[in-house]
């Protein structure tokens, strides 16, 4: 079991995610993954820059800790030849440390280039296509590509590392999962599901298998819940809801009947570890041991602190 720390790209600006990966790597986390968005999915978060110059800072400034993304789409905002090669200089500037999460995407980043929104069947299929050519381009030399989608024409990275990134394929049901297991080397979902992690096992799947889990520490329930709900209740809209909407006003008028109390079906809240820790423990029940907890309400020192303090010993016995 490995525990791993959620940045929030869409919540806090290029430095400061920086800053929270070193305090990250100080307390002993053992990976942090960071989202690759154009847009925030609130306004009020107000933040989203781009994640491979964070990848990359974040790299010069830590020595142990793993670094990925959590996820990028190699379908339309940025074809996979280009996320080739930056993950490839991202494991260049780690010395090795850094996995590619990737996903088929949501609307909210990828309309951005004016390509439209294709059917959720036919992302399946790009992303297909998308995982073939960033695999072709990581075994050296020139290569081209004709796909349904995608193309690919006499295209090179010359500066790869001597093992390839890990490529961890998010997965929400049976077809993505078998997907993750015939072209990535691991798993990545966003909901304590075992279907999942049983669909992409028996595909043949038998890499890491990376979840977030949402946690709101505050000095009571209530006030944990309503910071939840001030920053993260775009996620009680659910992945087919998610996925789907163009730009952060959209979330903010879906979310305009969510209320606090609602955030209790998705995050565990209050100043009781044992809360937190029966929240982490449902994920890893369910088969996921590539942990990154996601700091749902809290000031981000204050969470760090609240871990260091209050989780860090008794997720021991689940990383041993």
């Amino acid at each position: 079991m490995k525990i791993g720390l959620k940045l929030m790209a869409e919540a806090y600006g290029p430095r400061e995610l920086v800053r929270q990966a070193v305090r990250a790597e100080e307390l002993g986390f053992d990976f942090v993954e960071v989202s690759d968005h154009y847009h925030p999915w609130l306004e009020s978060q107000g933040h989203s820059p781009f994640v491979w110059s964070v990848l990359a800072s974040i790299a010069e400034r830590t020595e142990r800790i793993r670094i990925g993304t959590g996820v990028t789409c190699p379908i339309m905002r940025c074809h996979p030849a280009i996320v080739a090669q930056a993950s490839a200089t991202t494991a260049l500037l780690s010395e090795g440390r850094h996995f590619l999460g990737i996903g088929s995407g949501e609307r909210l980043n990828e309309h951005v280039t004016g390509h439209g929104w294709p059917s959720v069947s036919t992302r399946h299929e790009m992303l297909h296509e998308a995982l073939q050519i960033i695999r072709m381009l990581w075994s050296g030399g020139y290569h081209s590509f004709e796909g349904q989608y995608l193309d690919l024409d006499d295209a090179r990275v010359f500066d790869l590392p001597e093992t390839p990134p890990q490529i961890i394929v998010a997965a929400s049901g049976g077809r993505s999962a078998e997907l993750a297991a015939e072209l990535g080397d691991g798993l990545f979902a966003n909901a304590p599901e075992k279907e999942v992690v049983d669909a992409y096992t028996r595909a043949g799947g038998g890499g890491p298998r990376y979840n977030e889990v949402p946690l709101a520490v505050g000095p009571d329930t209530e006030t944990a819940l309503r910071n939840a709900h001030q920053g993260f209740r775009f996620g009680a809209l659910g992945w087919k809801v998610m996925s789907e909407l163009p730009n952060p006003v959209n979330f903010e008028a879906a979310t305009a009947t969510v209320r606090p109390e609602d955030m209790a079906d998705m995050v565990s809240a209050g100043p009781d570890p044992e809360t937190h820790l029966a929240q982490v423990r449902t994920f890893a029940d369910a088969g996921f041991d590539h942990l990154a907890l996601l700091n749902a309400g809290a000031d981000p020192d204050a969470f760090l602190d609240y871990y260091a303090e209050h989780l860090s010993g008794p997720l021991a016995e689940l990383r041993s």
